[in-house]
């Protein structure tokens, strides 16, 4: 719902802050950011640190970042996965800079404990071997080979029978600090939030938006609605990015959305450990990175996601049934697990632009979508995006901040 400062601007009809663009336009904000997950809260706060702009951010849920960006493995990625010229590497790379520096200034729960990339078979190896050789295309994004003495030395509870590529700028965060940072920075500079708001209508105003965007939410206690205008509309809803998109672009560019589901197992067994996450070696075509090790701010083991593809956004529940098959891809790197402390523990849902479409570049591969939509004035649209989203967050803020301000 409206915070309570926001209802008072719209009962009296009228806006403490004016903003005049090229629309000429006498909208109620300047700039509308549909989602407040982790990207959308990114956007908010860059946008919001303008001079004279007025920046709103609708969220469905109650509270920011309640759906893919909280159901992750809170990875800081390297960006080594999605092909030299896609905007996953681009801004992968960009964005953990960023993130790895924001974190460190404002005291942000992180790890840079790195991650190994780990082959059991000749063609794994070669997989590493040639993500070695790729890597060292991409600037800041160093790789390296670990012996088989070093490895049992440092992680002795880790098999690799054909050897291990390690990631050292790979780490982990606490994505629920890092969302409430980002959303207490963006209401310091004056953005306003809305909560409990699904959109529920949106109509371009003048030709295809040329006079800004009337936007329409309904809040979900009352069912009461509410409508706005802003100058600029910004499509951030993750899951809900198609039907956004479908309800300003005509029929024939239409979107349909497609939902991988991730199952998520815990370990409760101190033993056996690990320092680094650990990854099996990629498979070209999978919808995800394999069934990893990843650790929490604690140091607590976590195993997943797996990739389950599923019919609706709302299946959260686990599927008891797949830890079976997690157990058997686990034990191929950690033989010694405790099968009896794997627990299934949650699941996420990441929004797909296609069926069995991948994260890693290959056959399948789907790139982000962040565009001007053409004919659509004020209109940027973010679609597909899942892994490494929240790695690239902040240089996504960065590139839409772009997109709406060219110098």
């Amino acid at each position: 719902m409206f915070s309570r400062s926001l209802r008072g601007r719209f009962t009296s009809g009228i806006l403490t802050r004016g903003f005049t663009s090229s629309a000429s336009t006498q909208a109620d904000f300047t700039h509308a950011v549909i989602g407040g997950g982790a990207v959308g809260l990114a956007i908010a706060r860059r946008l919001a640190a303008r001079e004279g702009t007025s920046t709103i951010l609708i969220e469905r849920n109650g509270a920011v970042g309640m759906e893919t960006s909280s159901r992750n493995s809170e990875v800081i990625h390297a960006g080594l996965y999605y092909g030299a010229d896609s905007l996953k590497t681009l801004l992968c790379v960009k964005g953990r800079q960023m993130m790895y520096a924001l974190c460190e200034k404002y005291s942000i729960p992180h790890n840079n404990c790195g991650k190994w990339i780990v082959a059991q078979t000749e063609q794994q190896w070669e997989e590493l071997t040639k993500l070695n050789k790729f890597t060292q295309t991409i600037e800041g994004t160093p790789t390296h080979f670990i012996s088989i003495e070093e490895a049992a030395r440092v992680e002795p509870y880790v098999k690799a029978k054909a050897g291990i590529l390690a990631s050292p700028t790979t780490g982990i965060i606490d994505s629920h600090s890092y969302m409430q940072f980002l959303l207490g920075d963006f209401e310091e500079r004056g953005g306003d939030t809305a909560l409990h708001s699904p959109v529920v209508r949106i109509e371009a105003l003048g030709d295809h938006g040329t006079s800004g965007w009337e936007i329409t939410t309904r809040d979900t206690s009352s069912g009461e609605e509410s409508t706005f205008t802003s100058e600029v509309i910004i499509n951030s809803a993750g899951l809900g990015a198609c039907e956004i998109n479908n309800m300003i672009l005509p029929t024939s560019r239409h979107r349909t959305p497609y939902y991988a589901k991730g199952n998520y197992f815990s370990y409760a067994a101190s033993t056996p450990r690990t320092k680094h996450l650990i990854y099996p070696a990629p498979e070209p075509g999978l919808g995800g990175l394999g069934t990893h090790l990843t650790l929490d701010i604690g140091g607590r083991i976590r195993f997943g996601p797996d990739v389950e593809w599923v019919d609706s956004p709302h299946d959260l529940a686990v599927n008891s049934e797949r830890l079976p098959q997690a157990i058997e891809q686990i034990k191929k790197f950690m033989p010694d697990i405790q099968e009896d402390a794997i627990q299934p523990d949650y699941a996420g849902i990441r929004p797909k632009l296609g069926h069995n479409s991948a994260v890693a570049s290959g056959k399948g591969f789907q790139d982000f979508i962040i565009q001007k939509e053409d004919g659509y004035e004020g209109f940027i649209n973010l679609l597909g995006i899942e892994s490494p989203g929240l790695t690239s967050s902040l240089a996504i803020g960065e590139m839409v901040d772009g997109l709406l301000y060219k110098s």
